[in-house]
């Protein structure tokens, strides 16, 4: 077997998986919804309320991070859940498993399109606030990059390690209320954390989410706060801690997919 063909079989594999999905996806109308609704229904929701100004870092800043964050909790997390259980429950992953396609290979060809199409959404909303919201020049595109990068893998873990705590489609709305809650209240978006006492500003950032935040409005104003912004070179220091804890948790989802994700319905 050739080298080409070792390389092109998994990519293959994935690619065929991802169309698949695809298909499934744009039929499901709730999914559907979810994906291209939300996000932009919560950054409208929100643009009235003068967040942007109490974080001192404008308005396109703030739509990006809102878009990019309210992208990943329910583009990503949530239809990802539904996608999985959905197919653990009609048996759809038992038999792939013991077809060609490693385990690996079968939970990132789901993960494709939702993956892709929370990706283009972000791309589209940042073109969108640079045309018509002000926003400038990033400071450190490389941060943007790394925050949705980073971001997506966490999301695809975190969705794949709950569940087996789901029972059936239906429940996921349930068993994700508190990724998703903690994620909007406790990540900078509605509130900057500064406003929160020490202790649980300390602790809202080691949630998953957050580090994301502090990443995207790095890249693109320079600062997380009220501080001065900083320029290309600096905000990789100021970055360090941000995607410490991005990588940690992209540690933890995986030794939780390992450990807890379950293949084919219970008994």
């Amino acid at each position: 077997m050739s080298i080409e063909t070792l390389t092109q079989g998994p990519a293959r594999r994935i690619r065929a998986l991802s169309s698949a999905e695809m298909r499934l996806l744009w039929r499901n109308k709730t999914a559907i919804f979810t994906a291209l609704a939300m996000p932009l229904g919560m950054v409208l929701i929100l643009l009235p309320t003068g967040i942007q100004d109490d974080a001192g870092g404008g308005l396109g800043p703030f739509v990006v991070a809102t878009l990019i964050g309210f992208t990943l909790l329910f583009v990503v997390y949530y239809n990802l859940v539904t996608a999985y259980v959905a197919r653990r429950e009609e048996l759809v992953l038992k038999r792939l498993r013991v077809g060609e396609a490693s385990d690996r290979e079968v939970l990132l060809g789901m993960a494709t399109p939702a993956i892709a199409l929370g990706t283009a959404q972000v791309a589209l909303g940042i073109v969108a606030a640079m045309a018509f919201l002000d926003l400038g020049r990033p400071v450190n595109p490389i941060l943007v990059l790394l925050a949705v990068a980073g971001g997506a893998a966490v999301f695809t873990l975190l969705a794949a390690a709950s569940t087996p705590f789901t029972r059936s489609v239906e429940l996921a709305q349930v068993t994700t209320l508190p990724v998703a809650v903690v994620g909007m209240l406790f990540s900078g978006l509605l509130f900057p954390l500064d406003a929160l006492p020490t202790a649980a500003e300390q602790a809202a950032r080691l949630l998953p989410l957050t580090p994301v935040v502090e990443l995207t409005n790095l890249g693109l104003r320079g600062s997380t706060g009220d501080l001065a912004p900083v320029g290309f070179a600096a905000s990789f220091t100021e970055a360090i801690v941000p995607l410490a804890v991005l990588a940690a948790w992209i540690v933890v989802g995986r030794y939780g997919v390992r450990r807890w994700f379950r293949w084919e319905p219970r008994a």
